[in-house]
């Protein structure tokens, strides 16, 4: 590792990450490792990203450290190559060859440290005829075919916010990368580059559907099919109160133990019988408009039916299990979701509030021994 120096513990404690600021998936990537302990620090650029959120509430900049450094400057690229040479991973996720550009790409940023780990988030990928272009996550599920699953059989498809492409097909998958690319780094003692596309990791999300598709399981239109809501045993019903309860009784007994508690046990057509499933999927529709979501989640609190009450998000850190588990935790006045996954011998933590841009260049400098940088002045550029 380049370093020893962490801000907390976790099974990253010591490893050192600079992330060069922008949104979406790359600082969501950073947080996760920071979560788990590495010492990750944000390079801010003097007057950040105008995207009108108050800095104290972008949960995705918690348990890390913020400078401020001006890229475009005679000095900003050498700072952030000297941040480089003293770090384990650095994460950047701009259009292919705007690093480059500013003098910060990987060729520079190996040749001051050769078993650097560079990682790269995009939508589209490092090339490719889209690479340049820009886009957003629904764009990037949608050619994927992901998107396409997502809906009503009668309507139009819809994205779940940004989790699918931002998130679980570009995050997540630039972490794995750069985790497995760490590792070899440590083995060979040299680094490389993670090329992180969200069109790639949100396309290798749906292996599992392919093979479906390839054997005949799958149809390749929504709401005809075991778990897009076609199934009238896999979907969300609504309650006498306007609630949702969401139904998962895919197995033979789960389904006995679903029907049983809602009442319908042996008045309502068999679930083999696809011809079916719109009488069925009416029955099961009408036993749920008669009581509320309460109600029914007292009904089916602690069975196998597989049954759960669909929670807005302020209401699901106060679920008795999620509570339990402390799912979500609050700090510094904000209750937000607590780390994950969790370790047995090093457990992440929140650990620091969302660092505020800039604010802790000073500590950096003398922490990671790059005496060049300081704390921009008000109305000053380096």
């Amino acid at each position: 590792m380049a370093g020893t120096t962490g801000t907390g513990h976790g099974p990253l404690t010591g490893v050192r990450v600079v992330e060069l600021a922008g949104i979406g998936p790359g600082p969501f990537a950073a947080m996760l490792l920071a979560d788990l302990g590495a010492d990750v620090v944000r390079v801010d650029r003097p007057g950040g990203y105008g995207l009108g959120v108050d800095p104290a509430y972008d949960l995705t900049n918690r348990n890390k450290r913020s400078v401020l450094v001006d890229l475009k400057s005679a000095d900003g690229p050498g700072l952030v190559l000297d941040l480089a040479e003293r770090a384990d991973v650095l994460i950047e996720g701009w259009r292919p060859g705007v690093a480059e550009r500013l003098g910060v790409g990987p060729e520079a940023a190996l040749a001051r440290n050769p078993a650097l780990v560079y990682g790269r988030m995009t939508g589209w990928g490092q090339d490719g005829p889209l690479a340049r272009t820009a886009g957003h996550d629904i764009g990037y599920i949608a050619v994927t075919g992901a998107l396409g699953m997502a809906g009503p059989a009668d309507g139009p498809p819809y994205p779940v916010a940004n989790l699918l492409g931002d998130y679980a097909g570009g995050s997540l998958y630039l972490v794995v990368g750069v985790l497995a690319a760490l590792q070899h780094a440590r083995a060979a003692g040299t680094g490389q580059v993670v090329d992180a596309a969200i069109v790639d990791g949100t396309a290798h999300l749906t292996a599992m559907i392919h093979g479906m598709l390839a054997a005949g399981g799958w149809q390749d239109r929504r709401g005809a099919n075991l778990l897009d809501g076609g199934a009238p045993f896999y979907g969300t019903y609504e309650t006498a109160d306007g609630g949702h309860m969401a139904v998962g009784a895919l197995e033979p007994a789960f389904y006995d133990a679903f029907l049983q508690l809602l009442g319908i046990a042996g008045s309502v057509p068999a679930r083999d019988d696809p011809g079916r499933w719109g009488e069925l999927r009416a029955a099961i529709a009408a036993r749920f408009r008669e009581r509320t979501r309460a109600e029914w989640t007292e009904v089916f609190e602690g069975s196998d039916a597989c049954v759960a009450p669909v929670l807005t998000l302020r209401e699901a850190p106060g679920h008795p299990h999620l509570a339990a588990r402390a799912t979500f935790t609050d700090h510094d006045g904000i209750t937000q979701p607590a780390p994950a996954p969790r370790f047995s011998a090093t457990p992440g933590s929140v650990r620091r509030p969302p660092a505020r841009p800039g604010a802790d260049t000073s500590e950096v400098a003398r922490d990671w021994g790059v005496p060049g940088l300081r704390q921009l002045r008000k109305g000053q550029q380096r």
